[in-house]
């Protein structure tokens, strides 16, 4: 989060003097922050949604470069992530809500699809099979499943520094904290997804940095279970410039149980091929045996 530091109107030396100055920050916003509640945020992260859905609002935060976030969030919730400026990198990560052991799996998000760049109707695969989240529109087009997370080291070789709280934090450095925050550590962080920076390989199998796509451009995803979703915007290992640079992504989500029930009709992002059918009917089933219990 940035913040802003000001000359406090009143002293802070006693106890009175800093309470008073505390309560005068009360309501004000930085440019990057989380909005509670979520209906404060400024008009751009919430305009063009849906016909209802600044209604159904869960959350709304803008993710300074070099920062990271996570929510625990309920089945049928949309986000919405936007890099506003064009220059953002997020890093993400899922986990089951109340069964942690389960996770996104890259590879098998990859894999099982038959599909190395994800985009609309792109499933996300957890370890167990079972379908996590679905892309359901995608402006980037630039998005990377194979290159996995910046590291400590990779960073502190590169711009000198990779520590969460450096001036370079690495993904893997911020990825870690979140997951910290819902009682997991280092070894739970397995690779992630990245968006808004995108590879191409060509035959051969070499990987290709293609970068971004251009200010404005949006992701969203649709959850199919409740999940706990770690971000971390911070470079991307093979992005060639020598400084550490980026822009903030603007996140958005609400509440469409509604479109649980479009994707699996094949309305909402067209038929669903077999692959993706027999996952979301892996959650289904799942979900079914849990709740009869």
């Amino acid at each position: 989060m940035t913040q802003v530091t000001e000359s406090p109107a009143t002293g802070t030396a006693t106890t009175a003097g800093a309470r008073a100055h505390a309560r005068e920050q009360h309501g004000r916003t930085a440019e990057t922050m989380r909005f509670v509640p979520a209906s404060a945020a400024p008009a751009r992260l919430t305009e063009g949604l849906p016909d209802g859905a600044a209604a159904k609002l869960s959350w709304t935060e803008s993710l300074a470069f070099g920062r990271y976030t996570t929510l625990n969030l309920a089945r049928g919730t949309r986000i919405r992530l936007t890099d506003t400026s064009g220059d953002a990198c997020v890093h993400t990560l899922l986990y089951r809500a109340g069964a942690l052991h389960e996770r996104l799996n890259v590879a098998d998000t990859v894999k099982v699809p038959w599909q190395a760049y994800p985009g609309t109707g792109h499933p996300l695969l957890s370890d167990a099979g079972r379908l996590m989240a679905t892309i359901v529109a995608d402006t980037s087009s630039r998005h990377d499943a194979l290159t996995g997370a910046t590291t400590l080291e990779g960073n502190t070789a590169r711009y000198g520094a990779g520590t969460a709280h450096s001036t370079s934090p690495a993904a893997r450095e911020l990825l870690t904290l979140g997951a910290l925050k819902s009682g997991l550590g280092p070894a739970d962080v397995a690779p992630s997804l990245s968006f808004f920076k995108g590879i191409s390989v060509d035959p051969a199998g070499s990987i290709t940095f293609t970068g971004s796509a251009s200010p404005g451009a949006a992701v969203e995803l649709l959850l199919q279970m409740d999940a706990v979703l770690v971000l971390a915007n911070t470079a991307h290992p093979l992005d060639p410039r020598p400084d550490f640079t980026g822009t903030a992504v603007d996140i958005a989500a609400w509440h469409a149980p509604q479109d649980l029930a479009a994707l699996a009709a094949g309305t909402l992002t067209g038929a669903l091929p077999p692959e993706h059918l027999q996952a979301l009917q892996n959650t289904e089933h799942d979900l079914t045996a849990r709740n009869a219990r």
